[in-house]
Parts: C-alpha cells; sequence; structure tokens
C-alpha cells in the first residue's frame, strides 16, 4: 500500500467537465477516444479508465503492458494499442486488446498470428502516415494491404486513423488541411476495395478545437481531458485534473553564513527558517525549479524553493509564513502552476505531467 505523504489528487468532476466540453464540440454520434496512455498523463489510468468507462466508446494506451493493467483492473471496453511490438502480438490477443499495425513488419506477423490461432474477424487498427513521419504506412501501401486482407478473413478492419503533426499551431493551416484531405483520400481507396467501413480518426485534442469539421467518425482526446487544450483560451475553459500535494516534514531556522542543500546552492545572508518537503526531482520535479525558480503553496502563501532540488526533497524559504511541521504543502493545484513549472523547467505542460512518480500516491475524488 502506498503510504507516501506526497498525493497526487485526480479531480473526478474537472475530468468531466473536460470531456463535456468537448462533446459539445462533436456531432452526437461521433465516437470519443479517450487516451490513457503514460498512467493516465501522470495519474492512474486505471482509476481514470474505471471513471470514464461508462461516458467513451474507446481507450487508447501506447503499449501492451499498459492495456494489460487495464484488463486486470477489470476494465472490458475497447483498447487500442497504439505502439504495439511484434514480440507482444500475442499478449494483445491474450488479453483482447487492438493493434495499431503501422508497417508491414507488424502487419505480416499480426496476420500470421491470426491465420495460424486462428481468429475470426479480429479487429485492427491501420495507421497512415500523412505528415507527421513517426509512424504509418504510405499511401502507397494500399494496393499491398488490401491485397493481404482479401486473402485473409482473420482479421478485420476496425478503423483507419493518422495524427495530425501540428494541429495546435493556426499558421499551419495549410499543412494540417492537407494531412486530411490526404487521409481522406486514403480511406476512400479502402471504401472502394473492402465490403465494409471501418471508422476513421485523425483528430487529436487540438484538431478537436480547429478542425471540427475533420470529426469523420472518432476523435482522440488526451490532454485535453487533464486540462489543456494547447491554447490558453481553451484551457481557461478546461479545468485543471491534477493536485499535486506533501507536506512539511522539517523547518530549520538557518544562521546567516549557513547553506542549504546539496553544494551549498543556497547561502543565507539573514536569519531565514526553511521547511523541507518529501517530494524531488525522484517524483517529478525538475532540477530546474531550484534556486529560487520554483515555488509552492504553504497557507496560501508563496515559498520559493531554495537552494538544488533534491532525489526526494525540496526546502523552500518559509521566513514569512506562518507554518509548522505538518502543515499542507500545494506543490500545484492549477494550470497557471503546472505551466510555469514547465516554461521554468524548459519543456512543456505534457512532460511535467508524465514526469509525476509512481511512487507519489494517486487518489481520484469523484
Amino acid at each position: 500500500m502506498n503510504n507516501h505523504v506526497t498525493v497526487l489528487e485526480i479531480d473526478g468532476k474537472a475530468l468531466e467537465h473536460n470531456l463535456t466540453y468537448f462533446k459539445q464540440k462533436l456531432k452526437p454520434e461521433t465516437k470519443i477516444l479517450a487516451v490513457v496512455k503514460a498512467f493516465g498523463y501522470g495519474s492512474d489510468s486505471v482509476e481514470i479508465a474505471k471513471f470514464l468507462e461508462e461516458k467513451v466508446d474507446y481507450f487508447a494506451v501506447a503499449f501492451a503492458a499498459e492495456g494489460i493493467a487495464l484488463r486486470e483492473a477489470g476494465i472490458e471496453a475497447p483498447i487500442l494499442v497504439l505502439h504495439p511490438q511484434v514480440q507482444t502480438l500475442q499478449s494483445i490477443v491474450d488479453y483482447r486488446l487492438e493493434p495499431n499495425l503501422y508497417g508491414f513488419k507488424v502487419f505480416d506477423a499480426f496476420l500470421k498470428l491470426a491465420d495460424e490461432t486462428p481468429l475470426m474477424n479480429y479487429p485492427i487498427h491501420l495507421k497512415f502516415n500523412t505528415g507527421l513521419n513517426r509512424l504509418g504506412f504510405w499511401h502507397t501501401d494500399i494496393p499491398k494491404i488490401l491485397s493481404d486482407l482479401k486473402e485473409t478473413n482473420h482479421v478485420k478492419v476496425q478503423s483507419l486513423f493518422s495524427h495530425l503533426a501540428a494541429s495546435e499551431d493556426l499558421e499551419e493551416r495549410d499543412f494540417t488541411i492537407n494531412q486530411i484531405n490526404n487521409f481522406a483520400y486514403i480511406a476512400q481507396q479502402f471504401y472502394k476495395h473492402l465490403s465494409y467501413k471501418p471508422m476513421l480518426h485523425i483528430l487529436n485534442t487540438s484538431g478537436v478545437v480547429n478542425y471540427a469539421e475533420a470529426q469523420f467518425d472518432m476523435v482522440r482526446i488526451g490532454i485535453g481531458l487533464y486540462g489543456f487544450g494547447n491554447d490558453e483560451k481553451v484551457t481557461s475553459t478546461l479545468k485543471n485534473t491534477h493536485n499535486l500535494t506533501s507536506i512539511i516534514t522539517q523547518i530549520h531556522l538557518i544562521e546567516p553564513g549557513e547553506t542549504v542543500g546539496y553544494n551549498r546552492a543556497f547561502v543565507a545572508k539573514k536569519p531565514i527558517k526553511s521547511a523541507t518537503i518529501p517530494v524531488g526531482h525522484a517524483d517529478g520535479i525538475s532540477r530546474r525549479l531550484g534556486n529560487k525558480k520554483g515555488f509552492v503553496i504553504i497557507n496560501n502563501q508563496k515559498a520559493k524553493i531554495i537552494g538544488n532540488v533534491c532525489m526526494d526533497m525540496i526546502m523552500v524559504d518559509v521566513t514569512k509564513i506562518d507554518c509548522k511541521e505538518g502543515d499542507k504543502v500545494i506543490i500545484f493545484n492549477n494550470q497557471e502552476m503546472i505551466q510555469h513549472i514547465a516554461t521554468v523547467s524548459e519543456t512543456i505542460v505534457y512532460e511535467t505531467l508524465t514526469a509525476i512518480s509512481q511512487r507519489v500516491k494517486k487518489v481520484l475524488n469523484k
């Protein structure tokens, strides 16, 4: 049982609010895929999936092990594995997960497995590269794919999809529209030659915001579920889901000339009071936040981090704060604080959230 006093509280009401925000931009029949990879963007994928299972149509994870964890927790909804490896294909079948087949190596391996098992109309997803140049078949691969599919009834294409490269950047609108049009062309080739119509999806969080007309049959919501829209206006409409808190474990009185932390990075110029908090870079607190670049909230007041961030602890200046050992410490509890941490850490909100360690206790509040 995890009894770490540093806790990430996941706000279920905020999660539902964010889901509703995106639903309102969609047609009633458009399906929603909730992305819960990377431990639910640093939270708890199992708790997130349990909370959302009756509210969405699909889940997506990056790797097979993430999907297996959901199945073992009792999640029955369809789960798309975005980046399956050949060596995990048998596990994917064993746990009724649905693989994204993005190249001929994994495509051929899965068809071989499906034929030998044998499976019947097992759902697969085909990803096409339309400009992100990360994963996906090329449009020139379509004839061979169709030829191979006609030779088997052991698999069925559940969906065709692609991924937008710059959906949040309106200066790249022409590029994005070109991606969408290329994807529509790819879909047409399959619709012409298959006896059924796979689902189509290309929009991510920012895609839903900026290109809702291209929602096709399903959309994928990731960072938007957790309160960020890659746009200040959208983010202000969403609600923060991640609230990281801890406590003061010890208070020190530091005399002038004394130092705090590793490498003696902080030197007291006058008498100060410091508080030690049990959260550090092993928990996802970037070392860039040290030396007064980052802060926490104690009793409604800012307390700047002094010295270097340690692996398991940070020290903050509480000279002007009325506090005691055991008092609650807010590491972050709103989008502004999370964005500040990301900016100071020279990264993006995605990394700040997913960096939260699994040793931090996670609690979903409904």
